[in-house]
Parts: structure tokens; C-alpha cells; sequence
């Protein structure tokens, strides 16, 4: 058994008509080869001008492992300066990733180094935020709580992205009262054998070099493999339809209040009975009698 993944299309030039048309309106994923040719980052965003830029500034950093016990989330594993950090990254692979970093609010002089693209999209101009991992690091198959549509440009490095829309849901062992799945599973190598419902979610593979974007349409599944240190940024459009709003809503003001009171109150438990739950409800879903 294997995974059943396509390859994303890639396309240069794209009007906003063809984009709104192909991709936005039906909400399919699409890799931009060229939409940042033309930015300063494209010429300027290694670690080097990140160091000059910002390296004084304390970062938090995160690794790969879940959170635990009657922690509400996975907090920071230690919070360095930038510049110490990239020194890390520059030793060798390292788990450690810079998550949601809000460049507006830390760094605004780098705002300048990039464009909001003009593809018919309302973007919510507070929030670019940056990405940045080490060789190997791994961020975990989930959807955004807030349900934005993300155009994520990637640059200085590679890295590696699959992901399934919101109908294949079912096979991806949905963690519940989240929007993650099982952290256990390792979506770069998974052991099929005991989550054989992955084998039946039809989903998509792409590879990003510098430079290159990729629309992630909103509530679709996301795994990413940093394959070399990079750094990436992304720029969000939230959603406007009613029924996508109510969603959020309901995610922000229940559905994480309710699982973090769990957490305080049962602690690990809490957490081993949603696994379950999630093994139990995909495999029903699948017809997989195990």
C-alpha cells in the first residue's frame, strides 16, 4: 500500500480571470512558478539578509513534540534570537521551526520585500506571516482553525507539501475537537499497516523551490517536510461566506475552549480517549475491521 497522491498544476503568468476561474472559485490547489520574480524578496531573502535584518529580534521556536498532560497546546521550546537560530539551522537538520511569526508586528521594514499579487483576492493585509524550519522538520497534517485561503511562497530552500481536500476527511484519522490528525502518524512515511484508511484518501504532492508559491484553498489538509532549511511566507484571505464564518466561530469560541477544559481536567487521558475516537471513527468510515 501506498499513498494515492497527484502532482499540484503549475502555472506562469496567470491572470486573475484564469486564477479566480480554475482555481479560486472551484477551491483547487495551484503552484505559482513566477508570481515573485518581481519582488525584492526574490533577490534578498536568504539567512544571511535575515540576520542583518532581524537577527537581534528573540523568536520563539518549536519542535515536534505534542503537547502533553494538561498542557492547552504545545507552547515554545525556547525563545532565541534570530540570528542564534540560524545559526542552528546552519549546523546540520534540526526539528526546530518558527511558526506564524507575524512579520508586520516584528520586522515591518520587510514588508516592503514582497507584493500582495493581484489575483481577484481580498487579503488580510495584518497578518503576513513567516515560516521557517530546519532540514527534516516535519509540521504535522492539519487545517487552519480560521479557514483562510493561504498563498504560501516559499524561498531559500525546498520543501515538501501534500495535501487532501475537505472531502477526504474521513480517511485522515481527524483528531476530535481539532483540526489536526493523529500526531503520531508521520505523513512522509506512514505505517499504512496500522492506518490503512490513508491508503484510500485521494490527495496531492508538491515540491517548492525558492520563490514558487502555492495556493492552499481554505479547510483543505496540509503536511509539510522542510527538505532543506527555507523560510516562507505566507499571505491569507479569510473567509466570507455565512456558513464559513459560523464554522470559525465555532472553532475559536467552542470547539478549542471545550478540548482545552478537557485537557485541564483529564489531562492525558483526555487525550488517549480523542485517539482512540479518531482510530474508531476513520476506520467505521472506511469499512476497515480492525
Amino acid at each position: 500500500m501506498k499513498l494515492d497522491l497527484q502532482n499540484i498544476p503549475r502555472v506562469r503568468g496567470i491572470s486573475k480571470e484564469a486564477f479566480q476561474r480554475d482555481y479560486f472559485v472551484p477551491q483547487k490547489p495551484v503552484i505559482f512558478e513566477d508570481l515573485t520574480q518581481n519582488w525584492p524578496a526574490y533577490q534578498k531573502w536568504n539567512f544571511e539578509y535575515f540576520r542583518e535584518k532581524a537577527g537581534d529580534i528573540k523568536v520563539p521556536l518549536y519542535d515536534s513534540q505534542p503537547a502533553k498532560g494538561r498542557e492547552n497546546s504545545h507552547g515554545p521550546a525556547m525563545k532565541i534570537k534570530f540570528s542564534e537560530y540560524i545559526d542552528i539551522l546552519e549546523k546540520g537538520p534540526s526539528d526546530l521551526r518558527m511558526f506564524f511569526f507575524n512579520l508586520l508586528q516584528n520586522c515591518p521594514e520587510l514588508v516592503n520585500d514582497f507584493q500582495y499579487p493581484d489575483l481577484g483576492v481580498k487579503f488580510f493585509k495584518k497578518l503576513p506571516v513567516l515560516f521557517v524550519g530546519g532540514a527534516g522538520s516535519k509540521v504535522v497534517m492539519h487545517y487552519d482553525m480560521d479557514l483562510a485561503n493561504n498563498f504560501h511562497f516559499n524561498f531559500t530552500g525546498k520543501k515538501k507539501v501534500l495535501l487532501y481536500p475537505p472531502d477526504q476527511t474521513g480517511f485522515l484519522y481527524k483528531v476530535p475537537y481539532s483540526i489536526v490528525s493523529m500526531e503520531i502518524i508521520d505523513m512522509d512515511d506512514p505505517d499504512l499497516q496500522t492506518y490503512p484508511a490513508l491508503s484510500r484518501a485521494r490527495g496531492f504532492e508538491a515540491r517548492l523551490g525558492h520563490g514558487e508559491g502555492l495556493f492552499i484553498p481554505s479547510k483543505w489538509w496540509h503536511f509539510i517536510k522542510y527538505e532543506t532549511p527555507s523560510l516562507s511566507i505566507t499571505l491569507r484571505s479569510l473567509p466570507r461566506s455565512p456558513k464559513k464564518i459560523a464554522e470559525v466561530l465555532n472553532n475559536l469560541l467552542f470547539m478549542r475552549n471545550y478540548d482545552n477544559l478537557m485537557r485541564k481536567l483529564q489531562g492525558q487521558k483526555w487525550i488517549d480517549h480523542k485517539n482512540k475516537m479518531a482510530i474508531r471513527k476513520t476506520h467505521r468510515h472506511a469499512g476497515i475491521d480492525k
